[in-house]
């Protein structure tokens, strides 16, 4: 059987992104899920991890939302000492590699000690794939023998799914449409980012209206229906690919 891990980025966003999350899981095909440890929805979200053990829950290492954990940086954050958004990296950047080093290690150290055992590692926006950012994601990877998302080359010897997905609603078109995607992989990843809206969330993303279709795509009775009567994919988490 194809292992398919479904995961939700931006677990303890807020609290209505992890309830969102939290009903994918309970009543949907959500498998896993991947904690923002910077932001104020995360020791909520951490607790709901506690109570829910079969979710499979990972870091979502952050470095352009929020506030860091560390307050000595000075090239990763913007003068009232919140991180740099996105854009400042989509251009020519100079950062201090150690910085995202500590703070990324603080993020994980701080997920340890609410009592967790990660799943994986990925990253908010995909920003662990950005220059000279992809070796430092990777040797904390190596450093605490973690999987990793699937969404960059990766080196032999770390552990990741065949395949990752960006597009949920392509992948739950129909078993059709997700047995294309997966092609010759044993594994798949299909990241998704549901959620229900409260102000924290709708003022603070620009994408917030949609995270309440991908909460009414993934709690389908009818998608569900498909998935869990193939012959050919069941569900995962990281765990059955480590």
């Amino acid at each position: 059987m194809k292992k398919l891990i479904i995961n939700a980025d931006d677990f303890g966003y807020s609290r209505a992104v992890n309830y969102g999350i939290l009903d994918c899981y309970q009543n949907g095909i959500l498998t896993s899920a991947t904690l923002m440890i910077n932001m104020p929805g995360a020791e909520h979200a951490a607790l709901l991890s506690k109570e829910h053990q079969k979710l499979g829950v990972g870091i979502h290492l952050v470095l352009t939302c929020g506030e860091p954990l560390l307050s000595t940086h000075k090239t990763i954050v913007d003068s009232n000492g919140s991180f740099r958004n996105l854009a400042f990296y989509q251009g020519s950047y100079t950062i201090d590699r150690k910085e995202v080093e500590a703070e990324w290690q603080a993020q994980i150290e701080r997920f340890l000690s609410f009592g967790l055992t990660p799943t994986h590692l990925d990253s908010h926006h995909h920003i662990n794939t950005y220059n000279e950012i992809d070796e430092v994601f990777l040797e904390l990877a190596n450093k605490y023998d973690l999987p990793v998302r699937h969404n960059m080359k990766l080196p032999v010897g770390y552990a990741s799914t065949d395949k990752f997905e960006l597009s949920l609603e392509k992948a739950l078109a129909s078993e059709a449409s997700l047995l294309e995607i997966f092609g010759d992989a044993d594994t798949l990843e299909v990241m998704s980012h549901p959620g229900y809206l409260d102000k924290a969330i709708y003022t603070g993303s620009s994408y917030n209206y949609p995270r309440l279709d991908e909460v009414e795509l993934l709690t389908s009775g009818k998608v569900a229906d498909w998935i869990k009567q193939s012959k050919t994919v069941e569900l995962g988490t990281f765990t059955d690919i480590a």
